[in-house]
């Protein structure tokens, strides 16, 4: 079965069997062709590590830490660059133009890779444009309501939804974000009508969930658990494709009857399209070994990503896959990135 023929008839499973693939290739060594095709590449020439969002994110923390073991392996410096803007767009675009030597990398998430091109008119095909290197690790979701909301469940949250059309609201980091795709994929896939307020940010949403002026979120695992575990938050259910250990108790949108809603906000890093194979091939070595490192699986764990790594394909596949999955998502609710 070709990749094509796996995504359309079961996008869910699909989607985690190519995570769990390549969480399984990190555990085991990568083969690297030698780098003939570049002579001596990098030789101590500096690599520009582009994170297209502000400082101070995951995937900027997280980015500058593989980052500056890739280089320590490479023997030379990595410097990261934040360019931020139009939902991460700015800084793809600036990675998909430059000259494909291995000299500039994209340390990115789903969202420009897999979401805004479908949202958005792009200067560049965000996937032709880039050679896909590594996973970093992916970020799961819960769906939360405030501790005074009286939903206990989905069914609850819906039942409400539907009783009352229009009325509910959901919050999200801003329009074309993997939050905002996971409240209209639930309308979708129930039928109920909320109402989405975009923030900016992930941080002002989870404010707003904790006060009450929403009704609810899906919220990163990392920022919303503390809340959830003293009670200031309710959690209904989680987005990954098993329950989590921190809350054993709270079941997965599978569970609740939701159908392919396995969402993972996955980190991962690309070079520019035609960037040679022997180069894409170390770096990819090089990160999965970093991946390997305690204190980097330390800080993951505070940041609530489970590192993931694999081959440079599964990253192409998992983008594939999922961009198709949110092209629909967004097609079918006539989503606007205003």
């Amino acid at each position: 079965m070709n990749a094509s023929t796996a995504i359309s008839s079961s996008p869910g499973r699909t989607r985690r069997a190519l995570i769990a693939a390549a969480g399984a290739a990190l555990l085991g060594p990568l083969c690297v062709a030698p780098l003939q095709a570049q002579g001596d590449w990098p030789a101590g020439k500096v690599i520009t590590w582009v994170v297209p969002y502000p400082p101070g994110g995951s995937t900027d923390v997280l980015g500058r830490n593989v980052a500056q073991r890739i280089g320590a392996s490479l023997g030379t410096n990595v410097i990261v660059d934040n360019k931020a803007g139009a939902t991460g767009t700015i800084g793809a675009a600036f990675v998909a133009k430059v000259q494909p030597d291995g000299y500039t990398l994209l340390g990115t998430s789903i969202g420009p890779q897999a979401i805004a091109p479908h949202l958005m008119k792009l200067s560049y095909d965000h996937i032709a444009a880039f050679e896909p290197v590594a996973i970093i690790g992916t970020i799961p979701h819960m769906l939360v309501v405030g501790a005074h909301q009286p939903f206990k469940t989905v069914s609850d949250l819906v039942a409400a939804a539907k009783a009352q059309p229009g009325k509910l609201a959901f919050a999200s980091g801003g329009n074309g974000t993997i939050l905002q795709m996971q409240g209209e994929l639930l309308q979708q896939q129930t039928g109920a009508r909320f109402i989405h307020v975009p923030y900016k940010g992930d941080t002002p949403a989870l404010q707003d969930t904790l006060a009450e002026q929403v009704q609810f979120m899906f919220a990163p695992v990392a920022a919303a658990l503390p809340h959830v575990q003293s009670g200031k938050l309710r959690a209904l259910a989680v987005t990954s494709a098993q329950r989590l250990k921190a809350l054993p108790e709270v079941p997965t949108m599978g569970e609740v009857g939701m159908r392919d809603f396995v969402v993972e906000q996955w980190q991962a890093v690309f070079a520019p399209a035609r960037t040679p194979a022997a180069v894409v091939q170390r770096l990819n070595k090089d990160i999965n070994q970093a991946l390997k490192d305690p204190a980097l699986i330390a800080l993951a764990d505070r940041l609530g990503v489970t590192l993931v790594g694999g081959t440079s394909k599964q990253l192409g596949d998992l983008q594939k896959a999922d961009s198709a999955k949110w092209a629909k998502v967004i097609k079918d609710g006539n989503i606007k990135a205003e």
